[in-house]
Formats: C-alpha cells, sequence, structure tokens
C-alpha cells in the first residue's frame, strides 16, 4: 500500500513540474532570474493567446504566421483589434516591478495642439532587456539595427520594419526562436500600449 502512495505521488509531483516547466533560453539566463525569466513567459503566452484569439493550445510560429499578411498589409490594427489593453493591463500587473522596469519605462507626452500631459510607455534604454537583444543582435543584422533604432528613439521603430523583414526575409527571423518570439512580443505590446494608453 506505501508503495503504491509512494509511486502516485510520485507521478502527481511529476505531472505538476513538467506543468510548471519555463521556457528559457540561454541568452535570457544571462541577464535575468528565474522569476524574471518566468515573467517573460507571461508576456510571450499573453501575446499568443491575444493574437490567436484564446487559444492557449497555439504555436507561436502558426499564430504568427496568420496575422502577418494583415500586419503587412494594415500596419498595426490588427494587433489594435485584437490585443485588449484592459487585458494588458491585467497582464502588467502579474509582472514582478523588477521585470517591467528592466523592459519598458514611462515618459511625459503631449499633443501638439493640447496643454494636457499624458503618460506615455516606451523601451527602457537603460534596461536588461536592450542588453539581451544586444547579444541576439551580436549573430543577427536585423536584431543589431532594431536594438540601435530603439536607442535614437527611446521606443520601438514605428514603422512597419518588423513584420516586412519577417515576411520578406522569413529565414532571417525564426520563428521558433524564444528570443525572437519575446521581441516580437515585446514589440507589439510596446506599440499597442503607445496607440492605447490615456492617461494624464
Amino acid at each position: 500500500m506505501k508503495k503504491n502512495t509512494r509511486i502516485l505521488l510520485s507521478g502527481i509531483l511529476l505531472i505538476l513540474t513538467s506543468c510548471k516547466s519555463e521556457i528559457s533560453t540561454p541568452e535570457l539566463k544571462i541577464h535575468f532570474t528565474e522569476d524574471q525569466i518566468s515573467d517573460f513567459n507571461k508576456i510571450t503566452e499573453f501575446f499568443i493567446e491575444q493574437i490567436c484569439e484564446n487559444n492557449k493550445a497555439s504555436d507561436f510560429e502558426d499564430c504568427f504566421k496568420k496575422i502577418l499578411p494583415e500586419l503587412v498589409n494594415n500596419g498595426w490594427s490588427p494587433i489594435l483589434e485584437k490585443v485588449d489593453f484592459e487585458k494588458q493591463n491585467e497582464m502588467y500587473n502579474s509582472l514582478s516591478n523588477e521585470t517591467f522596469k528592466e523592459i519598458w519605462s514611462f515618459q511625459k507626452s503631449q499633443q501638439h495642439s493640447e496643454e494636457t500631459k499624458y503618460k506615455s510607455g516606451g523601451i527602457n534604454t537603460s534596461g536588461k532587456y536592450l542588453e539581451f537583444l544586444n547579444v541576439i543582435g551580436n549573430r543577427n543584422n536585423y536584431v543589431s539595427n532594431y536594438v540601435k533604432e530603439i536607442y535614437a528613439s527611446g521606443d520601438v521603430p514605428s514603422n512597419a520594419s518588423l513584420q516586412n523583414h519577417i515576411y520578406t526575409n522569413p529565414n532571417d527571423l525564426n520563428l521558433n526562436d524564444y528570443n525572437i518570439q519575446v521581441l516580437i512580443a515585446i514589440n507589439y505590446l510596446t506599440q499597442n500600449d503607445g496607440q492605447k494608453r490615456a492617461e494624464k
């Protein structure tokens, strides 16, 4: 009886352990703690659930390839239509402050015709997220140039270069590479935030 109980408990423990497995890469491990890597998993999972219409079992590559032609033809519109900003804020709240600050920062912005100042989000140019992307950029020219654009503007590139590059150079950014999935998710979530945030 004790032997059967041990086997049963071992099986349950194995299942629970495998369910909690995190996706990681050597590049993420260099720059971030296990808890922060878990936060990156939340970010990419949220992004793929939103663009795949909440289908948690969806594969990143398959899902992104389905939306890619729409992105190429319509710019950010498909992201703005699919990604719920209220849920995005809930996802932000599930992240540690440390992880959030390594990726994003806020500034004040102002419309030309208004005196009201608004809270505007962008990539933190002194955070570890860009250090992580710099390592990826050492072996990928597109990522290297992408990082330079962020340093120059303080935000993700505002034109359609990411989706156009993926579409025209499908072998250049491997959609099965988790590092590239992180870049894509953060790129489009940052754009969604920039278009929808209206905090004074």
